[in-house]
């Protein structure tokens, strides 16, 4: 039993890791704030909660659960929010990044 849980710890903890790579990359290069905003909540939080998967099936002590939860459900909350909030504001102010082939009829015309 101690196997598998070490393998499923390991398994995770790598999926974590490889998907903050890879939200980091996609900060890194995309061109426009809406991309950037997708790769820093979407995988950065999913490999977040890996990561916190594989430390809490490696924990000796299980009492320790709670903080584990804890994190979570707080970055559960604040990157998306964050996000929303980035691109709401970017969005009303029409944003540097505005895009002329699309037609959106809630902006003003300019």
């Amino acid at each position: 039993m101690r196997l598998f849980l070490d393998i499923a710890s390991a398994f995770c903890l790598l999926s974590g890791a490889f998907l903050a790579l890879i939200a980091a990359i996609g900060i890194a290069r995309f061109n426009n704030l809406f991309s950037r905003m997708h790769a820093a909540t979407k995988p950065q939080v999913l490999g977040m909660l890996l990561i916190l998967v594989g430390i809490g099936l490696r924990m000796e002590a299980w009492s320790d659960l709670g903080l584990l939860v804890l994190v979570a459900v707080f970055q559960l909350l604040t990157a998306p929010v964050a996000a929303h909030m980035l691109g709401r504001a970017v969005y009303r102010t029409g944003g540097p990044d505005h895009d002329e082939r699309i037609v959106d009829e809630k902006m003003p015309a300019d």
